[in-house]
């Protein structure tokens, strides 16, 4: 009988036998495996796993640190847990809530409670260097779920018992942290000592927690005062706690009961109230002759956009839509990214000093003509016998990644501008301390959407991710606080009607390709949602529609 296993290492090529049973971390030493940060977990045949995962068969294996998005993820996930476990310690009758992604970090208040003293994020922070000074494990126990739901119960954690009571499972994986029990829908690191690098610091009402980047490691940048987006989605969180779904295990229960229903029309209603006192707003602005929408990929934009065009018609206010991609500079004009290629995202791949001239042509009742770009040749070209007006009834609705971008509009007065920020800002949380990121929301959106109207398959889309998410970096993010209003485009129910249309998808992407990871990290989020099956109840003109099927809108 052959009591070993060949185990080959991506990161140094090399290929070794292992007694079975070895454990990753042991692997890691034996091969010397040097990463730029301390080594946090591997990709096990491209899957995420801990450094205590044991091996019994041939595996490919890469190790990884926090400069991979999967070690980011196990580095955040554990500092949480070091948070939580330091609240407890400082005030033990309270309870913690991770909130939501905020100035690069995560905005953190305790359930239940008014607000948190300055003294008291002082001595939480304090404990947690305590807590990350003695290093120590972090222990995982795989147990029956009905023994997990009944340690949260006891833990005073009934939002991670009303999880698993809607979420049946045979077995659960719980986190020991010391004698603080808690569960995580991902991996953390070996312990608390890889958590060096972090900040505590007062926000707002709670606290914001602080950790570095991928790209900057060792460091924390600096806070970025971001007071329109926290107003955006703590307005909405307020208002999904009022109606008792602020988490999943919430959620699932309205599903369970058939009364997933009322939480659509509810919830439509007050996307439906949004956009329309937009249009309330850009009405009482009477000089606002130009309209601009941006918001990152898979935001439902396209249908914001559609959506305010009729509720300023029925207040008498016409539109005309402006398409960016007509303003594109030739293709050889077009500037060349840090890689050699095309950067079809910069603000300069637009003809600035022609749109610019074209808008305020129109803005002062001038008639004039809109270029076209041909993609195939890669040249604007105007015809001159197609021109348009914009009359004293009219406003110009302009849709694109650089909307907000001071660059695009300097030459056209502010009086004449109005800009909208657009997002899904997700404030749904798993439970209180796994929250949901906004841009998994965007993510599964955008595979659906993407499948269904574009041919492209769920790898291609994973795969293109990260380069999309950069270029959200680079040309949306940092103007977000530009916008004159923000419109949130998540809805609660969504991913339990998203769920039947994308489990199928992510199944196919095969355990051969990188994007298996990311792939089975969805699957195993979406596990948590109860599939809502009343899709027929979405309206036509739903922004959910926009990636589905079934809009009463043409794309």
């Amino acid at each position: 009988m052959n009591n070993f296993t060949r185990i080959t290492c991506v990161n140094n090529g090399l290929s070794k036998e292992y007694p079975l049973g070895t454990t990753l971390s042991e692997i890691a030493d034996n091969m010397c495996i040097k990463t730029s940060k301390p080594i946090l977990g591997a990709r096990v045949n491209n899957k995420l796993k801990e450094l205590s995962y044991r091996v019994f068969n041939p595996k490919f294996i890469e190790f990884i640190d926090i400069t991979n998005i999967d070690g980011l993820r196990m580095y955040q996930r554990s500092l949480s847990f070091v948070l939580m476990k330091a609240v407890k310690d400082i005030l033990p009758n309270s309870q913690l809530k991770i909130e939501h992604s905020i100035s690069k970090g995560f905005y953190c208040e305790l359930e239940k409670e008014s607000g948190l003293l300055p003294e008291q994020v002082l001595a939480i922070s304090d404990r947690m260097r305590q807590i990350i000074n003695s290093d120590l494990r972090f222990r995982r126990e795989q147990i029956p779920t009905d023994e997990a739901i009944k340690r949260f119960d006891e833990n005073n954690l009934s939002e991670k018992a009303k999880l698993f009571k809607t979420r049946p499972t045979l077995f659960t994986s719980t986190y020991y942290l010391d004698n603080q029990i808690d569960y995580f829908y991902g991996y953390l690191v070996p312990s608390t000592g890889y958590l060096k690098v972090f900040d505590l610091i007062p926000y707002y009402n709670g606290m914001l927690l602080r950790f570095p980047s991928s790209n900057e490691p060792e460091s924390l940048g600096e806070v970025i005062e971001q007071p329109k987006l926290f107003d955006i989605v703590q307005e909405f969180k307020d208002w999904s706690e009022i109606i008792g779904v602020s988490t999943i295990g919430s959620i699932n229960e309205l599903v369970q009961e058939g009364k997933n229903s009322d939480l659509i029309k509810v919830t439509e209603a007050l996307h439906a109230k949004k956009v329309s006192q937009i249009a309330d707003q850009i009405h009482k602005k009477s000089s606002v002759k130009l309209v601009l929408i941006a918001g990152p990929s898979s935001s439902g934009k396209t249908t914001f956009s559609k959506r305010l065009a009729v509720q300023l018609k029925v207040l008498g206010i016409s539109s005309l839509s402006i398409s960016l991609d007509n303003f594109f500079v030739d293709r050889e004009d077009t500037p060349i990214d840090e890689n050699g290629d095309y950067d079809f995202e910069s603000v300069f791949a637009l003809n600035l000093d022609l749109f610019n001239s074209t808008m305020n042509k129109l803005i002062s009742g001038q008639k004039t003509t809109i270029p076209e770009f041909d993609f195939h040749l890669g040249r604007s070209k105007i015809d001159p016998n197609h021109k348009i007006t914009l009359h004293k009834d009219e406003v110009l609705i302009v849709e694109g990644i650089h909307g907000l971008n001071p660059k695009l509009t300097e030459h056209i007065e502010d009086k004449f501008k109005y800009k909208i920020y657009v997002s899904a800002l997700t404030t749904l949380g798993i439970d209180l301390h796994n929250r949901i990121p906004t841009t998994d929301n965007r993510l599964i959106r955008r595979i659906v959407r993407d499948f269904q109207y574009r041919g492209y398959s769920p790898e291609e889309t994973l795969k293109r991710w990260p380069s999309v998410r950069r270029g959200e970096d680079i040309n949306i993010f940092p103007f977000q606080e530009e916008a004159d209003v923000m419109f949130n485009s998540a809805l609660l129910y969504e991913l339990g009607v998203l769920k039947r249309y994308i489990e199928p998808l992510l199944k196919k992407v095969p355990e051969t390709v990188y994007e298996y990871s990311e792939a089975q990290r969805l699957i195993k989020f979406l596990s948590y949602f109860a599939e809502a099956d009343n899709e027929n109840e979405i309206p036509p003109t739903s922004i959910l529609r926009e990636f589905l099927s079934g809009s009463s809108f043409h794309y």
